[in-house]
């Protein structure tokens, strides 16, 4: 059965700050949190009951430690994961405005996860694998990008479901233009592409979703997430909006993941196969957008990005709070 998420990309720890509205250079304290984009994905379907796969590189450092650490207490399948004496572990500080926004510095240059290369990505790690989900961080030229290549052939010979999150992080490449036609290369494999409302005018020169499909015209889905107005699921036949929740944001650090892992999940708990996503009716697609549009606006009410990642029970008891209903959650 293909039940399982398999994500590949950076793995990172996130220095986030103890003081919100103050400029990065300002920050007195900060606390650590496990992050990257695709370690907050794995972790998130795990906390929702989703089996995960981790495919990274990390070093053998303390910061290693508390990664592997983090994601076994998420009950997410870290055998995958390579470690190196060679690279340390990528850090990420992060300064937040009042409303919870977020800038960023990077110190992985060169760091553990960029080296993680075509070789380390076999054959067996893609058993059961259901949803392969990637994004653009670890796409820069280096070996890790040609294990993205290899893990996406892998899992499109498994009949896997491939999903796209560009997750644009500009102060990562040497161009604007590297980073868009990077991010252009690796759309065409995506049956699901997850864009942020800045990400679709900075790829597509647009801020009007509605031709969205004339330049990405091989995705299955595309979900929009546009913040504080909302989130849309787009499909060559449905145009569908989700209004925003209104939580007080704290922190938005891994919200969009939060987004992302919610809607792979609900795939993988419905036993969703890559020959299906084009046959989901209206309301089973208003459903899940509205189940992962919910449980991001949740996310930004902690700090950190897994730390902020609700269990099942948690998320139950928000929609409580905030008389969300029409939302399937499984018991399992």
């Amino acid at each position: 059965m293909n039940d399982t998420l398999v994500v590949i990309g950076e793995a990172l720890i996130d220095f986030t700050p103890t003081e919100q509205g103050v400029a990065l250079k300002d920050v007195s304290s900060f606390t650590k949190h496990c992050g990257g984009a695709p370690i907050n994905i794995a972790a998130a379907a795990a906390k929702l009951g989703a089996h995960s796969k981790v495919l990274t590189q990390v070093g053998a450092d303390a910061f290693g430690d508390f990664i592997l650490e983090t994601l076994s207490l998420c009950q997410v399948d870290i055998t995958a994961v390579k470690r190196t004496n060679q690279y340390p572990t990528a850090l990420a500080f992060v300064a937040l405005d009042e409303k919870g926004n977020r800038d960023f510095t990077f110190y992985r240059d060169p760091c553990a996860d960029l080296y993680l290369s075509a070789e380390d990505i076999t054959v067996p790690t893609f058993q059961n694998c259901g949803i392969l989900h990637f994004c653009s961080v670890d796409l820069v030229d280096s070996p890790m990008k040609q294990a993205h290549l290899k893990a996406i052939q892998l899992a499109k010979e498994q009949g896997a479901i491939i999903s796209f999150d560009p997750n644009v992080r500009l102060p990562l490449w040497n161009s604007k233009e590297d980073c868009k036609n990077t991010i252009l290369e690796f759309a065409p494999y995506a049956d699901i592409l997850k864009i942020s409302d800045d990400e679709l005018f900075f790829l597509t020169g647009q801020k009007d979703c509605g031709q969205v499909f004339t330049v990405f015209p091989s995705a299955t889905i595309i979900l929009l997430t546009c913040g504080e107005q909302g989130s849309y699921l787009m499909t060559k036949e449905y145009h569908l909006y989700e209004k925003p929740i209104p939580v007080k944001a704290i922190d938005t650090t891994g919200a969009g993941d939060a987004f992302a892992a919610s809607f792979l999940y609900q795939l993988l708990r419905d036993d969703i196969s890559r020959e299906q996503l084009s046959l989901l009716s209206k309301d089973i697609l208003q459903a899940y957008l509205r189940f992962s549009n919910a449980y991001a606006a949740d996310s930004t009410t902690k700090h950190g990005a897994v730390h902020a990642m609700a269990t099942t029970q948690e998320f139950h008891d928000f929609l409580q709070k905030f008389h969300v209903s029409n939302i399937f959650i499984s018991d399992s």
